[in-house]
């Protein structure tokens, strides 16, 4: 008789791959999932106000997600920081490296918070949006800003317990901290009668919540580990220089997203509310399959620092699978709502009634953003972080004149922002899947060890 075949050993390993992926990547994606569902809800609220009111929050929005979104290197470098070292058998150095990156977040967020109250009519005039539009996304803007502190602390402190394995904590936090933020919203946005500005004051009141809730775990972690509390110079100067790449990388995805909305803003005030629709779903659906780039990192920087290469080859190739398939479920549910998805977000005919053609160009999209996604997770979890700033620029370049070239055509309000959302959802997005793809496919990025 022929020798037996190997493969369910290798079945097995399959099995446990995928175990680990899933007991980090569902919990990931509902603490990754409250955030935008949460911000789906603040438009729906905000949305039935009028498109002016609506219009706004999609500017002043477009700004602070630029800004936060800037910082997320403070997440996306300590993640795989962390794992690696927790891979090596350092808990102690783990929980260490994690601490700087939360007291490194929390300067640069009063920093930020006090420059941007100041900087919040200029920043809003640069779109040049009609006043009543950027009156009300100047009065979102300036109070939303008390939150960038905290913000960036629940930034620095999920990376953390992201790169200790742990999602469920941040799943929980981030449930409870969003849950209570709708209904902070809702009563000051109607009950008070606020508008825009009881939106503004329950996401900051919320933020501060969590930030607290995380400050308690962390400070859990580091007694059990008998790690300091205290801030590290060299270890702050550390996870600056780290997180320096990422910064890059995160600037070149930003810069992007701003030239939508200019784009968006330069078509009209309809298109620019129906924009701000498509974005807030494109954030959805690209939170939902992040959630694998987050089990990705945490399992890949792990990998690296245990030199388990066979282990990071495996993660690589299930996670690519998971994102690929996930994708195309979450297209085909967005194509099939897209006629009526509209309506659940404003109750203005002329923004409803240009949504569907873009909703379903989003749609279309969506297993490439899969793809990328798991691909970005992967190398910022090897600490890749060179190569994904240096191609994130030529990621944007190409994407330039996509859009520019969107504005350009004359077309009716429904086409023009369907123009617009394909240059964005499938002409940048595949810019990046070809300079994400051909890194992965060699080897030069695994690289080996407790630090990169």
């Amino acid at each position: 008789m022929p020798p037996p075949r190997p493969a369910r050993p290798r079945l097995f390993a399959r099995q446990a791959v995928d175990r680990d992926i899933l007991r980090l990547a569902v919990p990931a994606l509902g603490a990754l999932v409250a955030e935008p569902l949460f911000l789906l809800a603040d438009s729906a609220m905000v949305g039935h106000l009028g498109e002016i009111p609506l219009a706004g929050l999609g500017i002043a929005s477009a700004i602070l997600q630029t800004i936060i979104g800037l910082m997320v290197f403070l997440a996306y470098s300590t993640t795989p920081a962390v794992a690696r070292r927790l891979g090596s058998g350092d808990p102690r150095g783990a929980v260490a490296v994690g601490i700087d990156g939360a007291w490194l977040a929390l300067g640069i967020g009063a920093v930020l918070a006090v420059a941007g109250w100041f900087a919040s009519p200029w920043l809003v005039a640069a779109f040049g949006a009609q006043a009543d539009v950027a009156a009300a996304a100047t009065s979102y803007l300036e109070i939303s800003m008390l939150g960038l502190p905290a913000m960036l602390l629940v930034f620095a402190t999920t990376g953390l317990l992201r790169g200790l394995q742990d999602t469920r904590t941040p799943l929980l936090v981030a449930a409870i901290g969003f849950a209570a933020n709708i209904v902070f919203n809702a009563v000051l946005i109607y009950g008070f009668g606020l508008g825009v500005v009881g939106s503004a004051i329950g996401t900051v009141v919320a933020q501060w919540g969590m930030a607290l809730v995380y400050l308690v775990v962390v400070t859990r972690h580091a007694r059990r580990v008998g790690a300091t509390l205290l801030p590290r110079r060299t270890g702050i100067g550390s996870s600056a220089r780290s997180g320096g790449w990422l910064f890059v990388r995160t600037a070149s995805l930003r810069a992007a997203m701003l030239l939508a909305v200019a784009t968006a803003t330069s078509l009209g005030t309809s298109e620019l509310a129906a924009f701000q629709i498509v974005l807030t779903l494109f954030s959805t659906l690209a939170f939902s399959l992040d959630a694998l780039a987050i089990a990705a990192q945490a399992l890949i920087g792990k990998g690296l620092g245990g030199h388990d290469l066979d282990t990071v080859r495996a993660v690589l190739r299930r996670c690519l699978q998971w994102g690929l398939g996930s994708g195309a479920v979450l297209g085909l549910v967005v194509l099939l709502l897209s006629p009526v998805l509209g309506g659940l977000f404003t109750a203005t005919a002329a923004v409803a009634g240009i949504l569907p053609l873009s909703l379903a160009v989003l749609a279309v999209s969506t297993p490439l953003a899969g793809y990328v996604f798991v691909l970005d997770g992967v190398l910022i979890g090897a600490g890749d972080a060179r190569y994904l700033a240096l191609t994130g620029v030529v990621n944007l370049a190409v994407f330039v004149p996509l859009a520019l070239g969107a504005a350009a055509v004359p077309a009716s309000p429904a086409v023009s922002l369907a123009l617009l959302t394909a240059s964005f959802a499938i002409g940048y997005l595949g810019a990046r899947a070809v300079t994400l793809g051909l890194r992965a496919h060699g080897t030069r990025w695994m690289v080996p060890g407790a630090v990169r």
